[in-house]
């Protein structure tokens, strides 16, 4: 395969990624992801991963691009990047004690093909006191992860259990895009 895109400027994504492929393009695709607002928000990631990876393909008509949006849904709600210190706190108050759905929407275009598939990981936290909240929130970490909260650092420790890919939570499904790719191309 000639040239792989990303179309997402996550580090943590970009950091996966390495995982399957040594070298490979960022192409941050910019949409407007609150068109989506009226679908159900377990559908929302797929969509949205649709969207980044097509206004990128256009572009790079050879190349395997790969789009991918995560959500963290609570109670029928998705939680995104939170707006503030206060914003993030509620989120993790939701979170507190109760488990949770991450979703990783993906989609692969390659030559014109398309690919559209979702991992979805059971996370739960422990029931989290005021001194955990204060003492998180006194950090950067939760700035610019959706749900508040980043799995790979020091909310790892808010983790009670998980059920299914960790790397999903992370922001990427490994194990699964390795095996999209592989039937793709």
């Amino acid at each position: 395969m000639k040239n792989v895109i990303l179309a997402s400027a996550s580090p943590r994504r970009q950091e996966l990624l390495k995982l399957i492929f040594e070298k490979f393009e960022i192409v941050p695709a910019d949409i407007d992801e609150s068109i989506f607002e009226d679908i159900p928000v377990e559908l929302r990631p797929e969509k949205i991963a649709a969207k980044k990876a097509e206004a990128i393909a256009k572009d790079y008509p050879d190349s395997l691009v790969i789009g991918c949006d995560t959500a963290v849904i609570a109670d029928g709600k998705m939680l995104g990047k939170p707006k503030d210190k206060a914003d993030a706190e509620e989120m993790l108050r939701l979170l507190s004690g109760k488990a949770h759905k991450v979703i990783t929407g993906n989609c692969l275009i390659y030559k014109g093909k398309a690919v559209l598939f979702s991992v979805e990981t059971e996370v739960i936290f422990y029931e989290l006191t005021d001194d955990e909240l204060f003492d998180y929130l006194s950090g950067d970490e939760w700035k610019d992860k959706a749900g508040a909260y980043g799995i790979q650092g020091q909310a790892g420790l808010f983790v009670r259990e998980i059920r299914g890919d960790y790397n999903n939570v992370v922001g990427l499904p490994c194990a699964e895009l390795n095996r999209k790719i592989k039937e793709m191309c």
